[in-house]
């Protein structure tokens, strides 16, 4: 009679890391989407400190 070989315990052994692998990367999948559709974008009129005084169209010409 044949006795079962170590490599069907480590084939075993490997696809269940690869299914836990894989159900906690949809968790976080879902987590993230979660997370992204709860934030709400930041517009409340204030103007970025940094772009204040750009102005749209040509640009006056600097003397130096």
């Amino acid at each position: 009679m044949s006795t079962k070989s170590a490599n069907t315990f480590k084939k075993k052994e490997r696809e269940e890391s690869k299914r836990r692998k894989k159900l906690a990367k949809e968790a976080k999948k879902v987590e993230r989407k979660e997370i992204k559709a709860g934030m709400k974008p930041d517009r409340t009129g204030e103007i970025d400190p940094d772009i204040a005084d750009i102005v749209p169209g040509p640009q006056p010409k600097v003397n130096e």
